[in-house]
């Protein structure tokens, strides 16, 4: 099946189609857009949207064989090995539209974490260390720290902070969150700032060198 639109760095491990499925008939091609860089070792199948400048680091699964579609927005970063995947006929809805799993812009996800859907993530929201996201919805600029785990269909108030490994699982509990602390807010935006030059120079880095056999590497 020919792919129109990637994936660019051909180290990466697997990107294809989801299998046909009774629960997912359809395979579908990742659309991922040129300036997105996805790390050797990457995996990712099925309907999912990549936007401009993210960064998909070693290791990351995307696994739209269930759940499905997920769009990630431009200038977010999956750090090594970021797990998405998505219950089947789970949505959120997004602009109109239903989606698995829906990612605003800048979002962070540290190494280790786990985005579940039915979910959507705001923009300029950071997930910590090990963290868990599942079925909730995340306002944009929250911080969830690292172990925490934010379920049972909670909204998560813009600018709320999830302190380290705290089960936000009612919405009784996500109401009393505090807002990001000014250290814990100047930290996201750090590790945001990191991860916007990594498309880039990974893309130089993989995609522009060549060994002495002519292949990029």
């Amino acid at each position: 099946m020919t792919n129109p639109y990637g994936p660019y760095n051909i180290y990466s491990y697997f990107i294809g189609t989801n299998p046909p499925t009774s629960i997912n008939p359809n395979p579908i091609f990742p659309k991922i857009k040129k300036n997105a860089f996805l790390s050797p070792f990457t995996f990712v199948v099925g309907d999912v949207t990549i936007l401009d400048n993210t960064y998909i680091a070693p290791f990351v699964s995307i696994r739209a064989d269930e759940g499905t579609p997920f769009y990630i927005e431009s200038d977010c970063n999956l750090q090594d090995g970021v797990i998405l995947h998505g219950l089947k006929n789970k949505y959120v809805e997004v602009n109109g539209k239903n989606y698995s799993i829906y990612l605003g812009k800048r979002v962070s996800c540290a190494h280790g974490s786990l985005i579940h859907g039915p979910c959507e993530i705001g923009q300029d929201v950071f997930i910590g260390f090990k963290a868990t996201v599942y079925n909730a919805f995340v306002g944009a600029g929250c911080f969830i720290s690292t172990d925490a785990v934010v379920t049972g269909g909670v909204t998560l108030k813009p600018n709320s902070f999830v302190p380290p490994g705290a089960h936000i699982d009612t919405q009784a509990k996500a109401n009393r969150l505090v807002k990001v602390p000014k250290n814990e807010e100047e930290f996201a935006k750090e590790v945001q700032r990191v991860n916007q030059e990594f498309p880039s120079a990974y893309s130089v880095l993989f995609g522009k060198t060549k060994c002495s056999c002519g292949l990029r590497y």
